[in-house]
């Protein structure tokens, strides 16, 4: 019986830079997510009366040009996270082939 592979997320620990990122990031997804939610509900709002109608549509269109902000935030988040870990395992490489003596004069 084979076992299930191992989910377990590679977590590289950055220090607080990543959790001020990762705060930060989360801040902005829920602010992303209530502005749809004003829109759309906003929109539909309108809907019940015929003078608002173009209006809600436009309430509509900038809700889902809102869902298009989501996963730009969330692509943003994940690059700024990967600079601040390739930035901190090259200094931490750079430290170690320092620390080796090799430099020694």
């Amino acid at each position: 019986m084979k076992s299930a592979p191992d989910s377990t997320p590679l977590v590289i620990h950055v220090g607080r830079e990543e959790l001020v990122i990762k705060r930060r990031y989360e801040v902005a997804s829920i602010a992303n997510d209530a502005l749809i939610a004003l829109w759309f509900v906003t929109g539909s709002i309108m809907f019940f009366s015929e003078r608002w109608t173009i209006a809600g549509t436009w309430c509509f269109l900038a809700g889902s040009i809102e869902l298009l902000v989501r996963p730009a935030i969330r692509l943003t988040r994940h690059l700024h996270l990967q600079r601040v870990h390739s930035r901190a395992l090259w200094s931490h490489s750079a430290a170690a082939a320092s620390s080796d003596g090799s430099q020694d004069y």
